[in-house]
């Protein structure tokens, strides 16, 4: 069996509606040779979405508005190292502080401005870069993992919900914080993206912002694009090189469900 992407069952235990849309996107165009129309476009789009979350900021007190008090209640679920909160929090924070999200690469543009447009949470590794098959799982504890913009290695705590693959870590406390091994670069060739759903009447919106993200990847980054969705029915997927052939993108039509489109 090639690699996979899957959903641990303790974490079905956890959250029972819990969904994971993802998305691979192949033979991405390097942000570097991207046409300067396309910069230019991610990051008119990106000042947008931020005046866009304006409208899901309906409070002063951050803790309050809808998108966020989701996953803090989702987050009391499970292990967390203090203070961690989830990404579309921190992304919504500063757009109530007036301090909008600045531009990263374009690849890491595109994806926070789906973020922001839509208030979910939408996370991206270089799957070049991870080793065997990557889990979303309860942790014993104990996994290196290594902070974007840290220099010292910060495990993973027992009880954790954690992406991790054969070598750590690849993001802490779901969505909270990623590590430098996977993060994407501007020399990234192929990517996956995800966002996490833990309530069923969030579910719509999340498939609507992984859609709009797949297309916005296609068109602007030229790359090809796979998207599927990952349940209690169906926790587990084949990823990057291991969906080319027939039988396995067969599998994507998982009863009861339908992939993403773009």
């Amino acid at each position: 069996m090639g690699r996979r992407i899957y959903v641990d069952s303790p974490v079905f235990s956890v959250f029972p509606d819990f969904h994971l849309f993802c998305i691979t996107a192949q033979n991405l165009i390097p942000c570097e040779k991207l046409s300067e129309n396309a910069k230019t476009e991610i990051e008119e789009s990106l000042k947008k979405a931020n005046a866009d979350a304006r409208q899901w900021i309906t409070s002063d007190i951050i803790s309050e508005n809808e998108p966020v008090a989701v996953w803090r209640e989702a987050y009391k679920k499970f292990k967390t190292k203090k203070g961690a909160r989830s990404s579309i929090e921190a992304l919504l924070k500063r757009v109530a502080q007036e301090k909008p999200v600045s531009p990263i690469t374009p690849l890491v543009d595109v994806y926070n401005a789906v973020s922001l447009t839509f208030a979910v949470p939408v996370g991206g590794e270089d799957l070049e870069k991870i080793q065997g098959s990557m889990g979303l799982r309860l942790t014993q504890g104990g996994d290196a993992f290594l902070p974007i913009g840290s220099g010292e290695d910060e495990p993973t705590l027992e009880g954790e919900i954690c992406y991790l693959d054969d070598a750590g870590a690849v993001c802490r406390c779901m969505n909270w914080r990623d590590g430098q091994r996977t993060e994407l670069s501007e020399k990234t060739k192929d990517a996956i993206f995800l966002i996490e759903c833990t309530q069923r009447d969030l579910e719509n919106r999340s498939r609507e912002a992984m859609e709009e993200l797949g297309r916005r990847i296609k068109d602007y980054f030229g790359a090809e694009v796979s998207g599927f969705v990952l349940d209690s029915f169906h926790p587990s997927q084949a990823i990057g090189r291991d969906l080319e052939n027939e039988e396995e993108k067969a599998k994507l039509e998982f009863k009861g469900r339908c992939p993403l489109r773009f």
